[in-house]
């Protein structure tokens, strides 16, 4: 599997958990990047911010998706208790 896709696979698994902790911001900036798929200057013009605004906007998300695993780990957990049911 190519290296952007397990990224986007993770930052899914990592949507799921965590999307509730998100602002509403975020989460309509990662829905219509990755989900709807839609290229960084689309999803400015929907949000009515500058396609560099929607570029630090998904970092900083990705960045808080990530630190939320670090710190609870539910995605892990989720995995580890998936590989032992197998």
């Amino acid at each position: 599997m190519s290296r952007l896709l397990e990224k986007l696979e993770r930052l899914i698994s990592l949507y799921d958990f965590y999307g509730p902790l998100l602002t509403k911001r975020q989460k309509q900036a990662i829905e219509l990047y990755y989900e709807t798929d839609l290229s960084l200057s689309e999803v400015a013009q929907q949000m009515a911010i500058t396609r560099q605004g929607v570029y630090d906007l998904l970092k900083r998300t990705e960045r808080s998706l990530e630190d939320y695993e670090s710190r609870l780990r539910l995605a892990a957990k989720f995995q580890e208790d998936r590989k032992s049911q197998a």
